[in-house]
């Protein structure tokens, strides 16, 4: 018998509608990381990319436990000599909450190729509307049909 291997044109993605509203950040990145990953699929296997789409919406009410918003600081250098820039967790999930949780994220990915292009199937809404409603309705008719 030999061992199976998953073909990168055999996957079949489907999308999935995350509400992050009152979700604490760490867990939920964690939970779109597997998804983004495909971690969730039983044909999952490390070099192929299985992954699904990932939406969230509600992004500008997540819980960060704990006194995270007050003490985690962001940097980021602008290039510039001297320019260090530090932000704290708290005003950067006022300001944008979408980029927190991708950042989240992308940090529980692997750091390679295969994290980078899985990136990019996921979406961020800081409200509860989103302009993905073809993909959804399609997946939603298929699952009353069966």
């Amino acid at each position: 018998m030999r061992t199976y291997t998953p073909k990168p044109n055999e996957v079949a993605r489907s999308w999935h509608v995350i509400d992050a509203e009152g979700r604490v950040l760490g867990r939920l990145a964690s939970e779109i990381a597997s998804l983004l990953r495909g971690k969730h699929k039983p044909q999952f296997s490390y070099h192929v990319d299985l992954g699904d789409h990932v939406i969230v919406v509600n992004a500008d009410k997540l819980v960060v436990s704990a006194d995270k918003a007050r003490q985690k600081i962001h940097y980021r250098h602008t290039g510039y000599p001297g320019g260090l820039k530090e932000t704290r967790l708290g005003d950067d999930l006022i300001s944008r909450p979408q980029e927190v949780l991708r950042r989240s994220v992308k940090g529980m990915l692997p750091k390679n190729r295969l994290a980078r292009k899985s990136l990019k199937r996921l979406r961020v809404y800081a409200g509860p509307d989103h302009p993905h409603q073809a993909q959804l309705k399609s997946i939603s008719n298929e699952r009353e049909e069966s």
